[in-house]
């Protein structure tokens, strides 16, 4: 495309023909360029149109990744700050979101809100957040949140679960986003990784170092993600004919204090076992903490693994294997998901619940090596 120079471009500053109509338009440009940047000036900078940064301001879905990016380059760039009262004239007005949890491990409440406050500020959605220590709690916020014009609601563990509140949130014609759910359902929006998987690929891991008794901490009985990781550590154990005694699983809560309590029983166990999968980060480092109590070096005596790869896992020592799960990118969908439906909503429009499922990562770090001679078992495989 050919470049073409205003009136007041000329070389030498000559203008031709229509000097009024020149300065004029000198004027109205100095006047844009000292006041704030506008969504024209947004959309020139990204070299695309109006329409364009309009759709990416609003979270639509109909722009490419590339032509998104850029969008957002020349916002920052710029410094521009959406006109509210003009978006609300479009159908675009902000979001209005709850994000209520109750959840008593701190590193995975940190990573979770990190990622949700980020996207809320960079989509301009208002984002509430509340705590309650109860299903019953729960449903009250919900009701007087709703009521107070909160239009969607991000449900982390073990909230995700909790039928009574996904039902009273449809009750109150509200959108509701879980996330990290055992499985997703049809009537909301989920945004989750594959547990059972994930679970069964680490304790594969375990079992390719050359453990055998392998002790496992299961989680919040109350979370069905904790379910299906139980579930793909005992397939993995299974599947390499590994038998699985009832003193090698104990019961957590995804708390620091129920993984000491769970690791004291696995290690008073005769023969105790060579590796322990506890299944989050914080249970795995208080197993750590347990083993160190008891003279016990990891990973040369004990292999300790974890799940999730919260800033836990990298701030003890031995540094942690553990499961990445992807929870700041798990939240920042969530965010994103539920605006795109609350503004689909807002134009009469009907679209199915959004769900996903991201990958994760097994991360190995420090914590995990081959069983040493005076704890290896004896005892001879099972099944295949």
């Amino acid at each position: 495309m050919a470049a073409v120079m205003s009136d007041d471009e000329q070389p030498g500053g000559h203008q031709s023909g229509g000097s009024v109509a020149s300065v004029r338009r000198k004027q109205r440009g100095t006047r844009r360029h000292m006041g704030a940047p506008t969504i024209a000036d947004v959309a020139r900078e990204a070299n695309c149109s109006p329409m364009t940064v309009s759709r990416v301001i609003n979270s639509e879905g109909n722009v490419r990744d590339a032509t998104r990016d850029q969008v957002m380059a020349a916002i920052a760039k710029l410094n521009y700050s959406p006109n509210r009262a003009a978006r609300s004239l479009a159908g675009g007005e902000q979001a209005r979101i709850a994000l209520l949890f109750d959840n008593p491990s701190a590193s995975y409440l940190s990573e979770f809100l990190m990622g949700a406050l980020e996207e809320a500020s960079r989509r301009d959605v208002q984002l509430v957040v509340q705590s309650c220590d109860s299903s019953t709690a729960a449903m009250v916020l919900v009701r007087n949140l709703a009521e107070g014009g909160i239009q969607g609601f991000i449900l982390p563990p073990p909230l995700c679960d909790d039928q009574q509140v996904l039902d009273l949130v449809a009750e109150l014609d509200a959108i509701a986003v879980a996330v990290g759910p055992g499985k997703a359902q049809g009537s909301q929006g989920a945004v989750l990784i594959d547990d059972f998987q994930a679970a069964y690929d680490m304790t594969r891991h375990i079992i390719g170092l050359g453990h055998e008794r392998i002790g496992f901490i299961i989680g919040n009985p109350e979370q069905v993600a904790a379910d299906r990781r139980l579930n793909g550590y005992l397939a993995a154990m299974k599947d390499a004919g590994l038998d699985v005694n009832d003193n090698l699983i104990v019961q957590g809560r995804f708390t620091y204090r129920s993984g000491m309590d769970g690791a004291e029983k696995l290690l008073s166990v005769t023969p105790r076992p060579t590796a322990i999968f506890a299944s989050n980060d914080d249970m795995a480092a208080a197993t750590v903490a347990v083993a160190h109590r008891r003279q016990l070096d990891v990973p040369n005596d004990i292999t300790v693994c974890g799940f999730d790869d919260t800033d836990m896992a990298s701030s003890i020592w031995p540094e942690l294997t553990t499961i990445r799960q992807p929870i700041r990118e798990m939240t920042a969908w969530a965010v994103e998901a539920i605006t795109r439906m609350i503004r689909a909503k807002r134009r009469g429009e009907r679209s199915r619940p959004e769900q996903e499922t991201l990958p994760y990562t097994l991360v190995r770090r420090e914590s995990d090596a081959a069983p040493s001679l005076t704890t290896r078992p004896t005892q001879p495989r099972t099944g295949r």
